[in-house]
């Protein structure tokens, strides 16, 4: 067994197959158990290539079901991506198993669908020895498509339309091609010879394909949706086959489906496929999916679709009435010059459009702020608990589930210590969950809060992390005094303040595992913003009487307080005799943190670091970011109310998700630390940076021009998403009047003269503001974004589109407010869009 081990971890093949040879078959059966323990044991063994095959080899020769085998390499420690099949598919003729087909369905189903490659070409070695049916699953198709793309890294000679036409699997696995989402990325290449969509064309030139096979494959595919990426070589397909007009009239109903629904690129092939096909289809259908065609963005759709409408007019005279209808349909369309040529073709073919009489609204329409909503109750059960870590782990942490659990592991760690013993070791392993015992975990969030759970779930592992603890507050209580008695300030940390005093809050409640029973955190938020209402904080201390109070806990209690007086609280407070009453006294009394200075400063990209740093230059040139100070004769020792201005690609990372609930009653303060990974939400395309916005909304305090930026960033962000959170901020605060529009008008407007931003971005999220109710706010927004726009010699792209929701919302609410400079650009020479829609906004905002 020794050596058979040696073999198998030296992945000797031959060795492995000869000792296999010697052995009869209760033998190998013997050995196949002490194989399968063997394998078990050793979680930290990885299985790969030569290694693989080995094992591979020794399963099928030693075990006595496909079962059996399957499961033992389908473990996540066996990479079966460079195994060999054929010593395989040898020691199985060897001992003569029926089941190696078994044994490849059953490794088909465990293949991973976002690595399908990843033993791929061994599962189908085994199926073509054994001259079985391919799997139709998902993740096996897509390892064929996979196969397809890595044929042009192969050294044969052979064209892919020669491979394609010997491929077994050709004609069971083609149709799958179109209906597994996601699989048209591994089909986006091209080549000589060897991109999939030309090969399949001429596959079905020669007759080998069926030529409405491939056809409706690619509408079915078009019409089920995918990514961009994935959709691409679906349309280079249909663009080659270039199907006939018959063959288009007769698949009509689905190309206006796609006219009606489809992105923009699937939209105009379709719109393309049937204008071009000669006979057009029911007119009726026509007409109804033009009317849903003039309201979408796609200019260049709308514009087609209006020549469309314009020629089919002409073509049947005795429908022009029903087709001029449909062209008024285009009143709705968002843009502008659109808008008034779908009514004036309307007009040409007899639409009469009927008197109408504007409405000026003169302020927004939202709904009324909804104020911050109570926290669930404090986790009291074993089972609550582990479930609330299980969500929390392996993604963001949202900020109140972090509390939740952290109030509810110092509540539980004493009286159910024996049941998260047994409970949380499991979901700690499985999510990975290690001990990081490195200088850089002193003050990482992540690292520390692992440690707790990890002491939670292992005493022995809190035993080691006592003397960190220890290191952490030691060090941390001289700061902790200078934040509340003034003292002089402490030396920089590359680490911002909050994030240290969040560590050291971490480590606290690390000692606090081993002591009595813990009625919980002081510092629990009881809202969702992550705000402490004062008389709950008062409650707290009053119930702890004289017992000890935790110095990090109650000073993010302090931090977490909302900002105003409350003398009649804090006499109470005082009352209590301790000094912890005291310190939430003076906090109620006006010793709160103070709203730091605000100023606007605009940064470049870091030094390019010694050798290659091809990352410098892949950083954006400019970025507007905000550095704060303490006011004057307001002392801040541990530099909480200082926010440096760090040059583009520097600094640490501030855990953005957490800011906003860390210190809920300084929107300012927040926004300034935020600024910088929104803004690279729209300079760096970074994706998920933006989600933040909302709960900054939430906040409450001054909130200056740092909100105003991170607003204008966001707007302009590369990923919808993050667009979608920035138009939800700013609803959440013109719905509570505390949206400063021209403040965010101005910096979109700076940003965008400046190139930081792409403006066309911000035209969406800004219309839908309008469609919400908020178009006096856009309408003040726009008003101050238009002037830097316009003072260029060459204005941004995306504002004549900004000049036409100007005029509609100037026009809407029948608010006067003067552009700077719009007068000048309306009276240029010409037919640009920019100068008509500066006319438009002109008329519409002095008459």
């Amino acid at each position: 067994m020794t050596h058979f081990l040696r073999c198998l971890s030296l992945g000797n093949v031959s060795a492995v197959g000869e000792v296999l040879s010697t052995l009869d078959e209760p033998a190998r059966r013997a050995l196949g158990d002490e194989l399968t323990a063997h394998v078990r044991s050793r979680r930290d063994t990885w299985w790969v290539d030569k290694e693989a095959t080995a094992l591979a080899v020794a399963a099928v020769g030693t075990l006595s079901t496909a079962t059996k085998v399957s499961a033992l390499l389908g473990r996540r420690s066996v990479q079966l991506g460079n195994a060999d099949p054929q010593p395989v598919i040898a020691a199985a003729r060897l001992r003569d198993v029926p089941w190696l087909a078994e044994v490849a369905y059953r490794l088909a189903e465990r293949l991973p669908r976002g690595r399908s490659w990843d033993g791929w070409h061994f599962v189908a070695g085994l199926l073509l020895a054994e001259k079985a049916p391919p799997p139709t699953g998902d993740a096996f198709v897509a390892g064929w498509a996979h196969s397809l793309w890595m044929a042009r890294f192969e050294s044969r000679p052979q064209t892919l339309v020669e491979r394609l036409r010997a491929d077994p699997y050709l004609d069971v696995l083609l149709p799958r091609l179109f209906e597994v989402d996601g699989i048209g990325t591994d089909l986006t290449f091209t080549g000589a010879g060897q991109g999939v969509p030309p090969a399949l064309v001429a596959l079905a030139t020669e007759g080998r394909l069926d030529r409405s096979t491939l056809l409706d494959g690619v509408l079915g595919r078009l019409l089920r949706g995918d990514r961009p990426a994935a959709l691409r070589p679906f349309l280079t397909l249909h663009d080659l086959l270039a199907p006939a007009p018959a063959e288009v009239t007769a698949r009509a109903s689905a190309y206006l489906r796609l006219l009606a629904d489809a992105p923009g690129p699937v939209a105009g092939l379709a719109q393309r496929a049937l204008r071009e096909a000669g006979s057009d289809p029911d007119l009726e259908s026509v007409l109804d999916t033009a009317r849903v065609v003039l309201g979408r963005p796609e200019k260049a759709l709308v514009r087609a679709q209006l020549s469309w409408l314009d020629r089919l007019a002409r073509q049947h005279p005795d429908r022009a009435g029903d087709i001029a209808e449909t062209l008024a349909s285009g009143a709705a369309q968002p843009s502008a010059d659109l808008r008034d040529r779908a009514l004036a073709l309307a007009q040409r073919h007899g639409h009469r459009p009927a008197a109408t009489v504007t409405v000026a609204v003169a302020g927004d329409e939202l709904p009324p702020p909804v104020r911050p909503a109570l926290v669930p109750p404090p986790i009291t059960g074993v089972d609550e608990l582990v479930e609330e870590i299980t969500g929390l782990l392996g993604r963001q942490w949202p900020a109140l589930t972090l509390e939740r659990v952290l109030d509810g592991l110092v509540r539980l760690a004493t009286r159910e210590r024996d049941g998260l013993a047994a409970a949380l070791p499991p979901v700690l392993r499985r999510a990975e969950i290690r001990a990081h015992n490195g200088g850089g975990a002193v003050f990482s969030p992540r690292a520390q809060f692992n440690g707790v759970l990890l002491a939670v779930a292992a005493p022995t592992e809190a035993h080691r992390r006592r003397d960190q603890w220890a290191r952490i507050l030691g060090q941390s209580v001289t700061w902790r005094d200078r934040l509340f008695r003034r003292r002089s300030p402490v030396a920089p940390s590359r680490q911002p303040p909050l994030m240290q005093l969040y560590c050291a809050r971490l480590a606290e409640i690390g000692q606090r595992l081993d002591g009595a029973d813990d009625p919980g955190l002081l510092a629990a938020p009881t809202h969702t913003t992550g705000a402490v209402d004062p008389a709950a904080l008062y409650e707290r201390l009053a119930a702890l009487g004289d017992r000890p109070v935790c110095r990090w806990d109650l000073t993010q209690a302090l931090l977490r307080l909302p900002v105003g007086v409350d003398d009649a609280l804090a006499t109470r407070a005082a009352a209590l005799g301790t000094p912890a009453g005291d310190e939430l006294a003076g906090w109620l009394r006006g010793e709160a943190l103070a709203a730091p200075v605000q100023e606007v400063v605009t940064v470049g990209r870091r030094e390019r670091r010694h050798g290659f740093d091809p990352g410098h230059d892949h950083l954006p040139v400019r970025r507007t970011l905000v550095a704060t100070s303490p006011p004057e004769g307001v002392a801040d020792p541990i530099g909480l109310l200082t926010v440096p201005a760090l040059a583009i690609g520097q600094g640490p990372a501030d855990w953005s998700d957490l800011w906003p609930a860390l210190l809920p009653g300084h929107r300012g303060l927040v926004a300034a630390r935020l600024l910088p990974g929104v803004a690279s939400a729209a300079q760096e395309d970074a994706e998920g940076l933006g989600a933040v916005l909302p709960q900054l909304a939430e906040c409450t305090g001054v909130g200056g021009p740092a909100v105003d930026l991170a607003l204008a960033y966001g707007l302009c962000a590369r990923h919808e998403a993050d667009r979608v959170a920035a138009l939800d901020a700013l609803l959440m605060l013109a719905s509570g009047g505390e949206l400063d529009a021209p403040g965010v008008g101005g910096q979109l407007g700076r940003l965008a003269a400046d190139n930081q931003v792409t403006l066309t971005r911000a035209v969406t999220p800004l219309r839908d503001a309008v469609a919400a109710g908020a178009r006096l706010s856009v309408w003040r927004l726009l008003a101050a974004a238009l002037p830097p726009l316009l003072a260029g010699s060459s204005a941004p792209r995306g504002t004549p589109d900004l000049l036409a929701l100007a005029a509609e919302t100037a026009g809407a609410t029948g608010v006067r407010i003067e552009v700077p400079g719009l007068a000048d650009v309306a009276a240029r020479g010409g037919t640009s869009r920019l100068v008509k829609e500066a006319r438009r906004l002109h008329t519409a905002s002095t008459t």
